[in-house]
């Protein structure tokens, strides 16, 4: 056992959660003292891939709006609107994106053609 009160290599969940809010944003004061390199490792690998897996769902959460507003409009159109005035090669491309869409495309999305398989 290291001084810390845990075996070296051991990684207790909740400082690597506390090392996490830190890297996010939160107090400094709440580092855990006595964090082990394992531990260290083990949050900045975890803040790394949820900051991936976020960029990614921004990535495609910008490639369905450039699906979805193909044009302008001169006053705010509704998902109807939007989804009558996309071409059909575009369809299969929401559905891809499915997860990605807002929240009224997608309920506009399974209006019209269904929930898409990949869900």
């Amino acid at each position: 056992m290291s001084e810390t009160g845990s075996a070296p290599g051991e990684v207790r969940p909740e400082v690597v959660d506390a090392i996490v809010g830190v890297l996010k944003g939160d107090d400094t004061a709440d580092l855990p003292a006595g964090a082990t390199a394992a531990e260290k490792s083990a949050a900045k690998d975890a803040y790394l891939s949820e900051f991936l897996a976020e960029r990614g769902k921004r990535d495609r959460q910008s490639q369905a709006w450039e699906l979805l507003l193909t044009r302008s409009y001169d006053e705010p159109p509704t998902w109807k609107q939007i989804f009558d005035d996309l071409s059909p090669e575009v369809h299969a491309e929401l559905g891809e994106l499915y997860d990605a869409l807002p929240a009224g495309a997608q309920e506009e999305y399974v209006r019209r053609f269904g929930v898409p398989s990949a869900v």
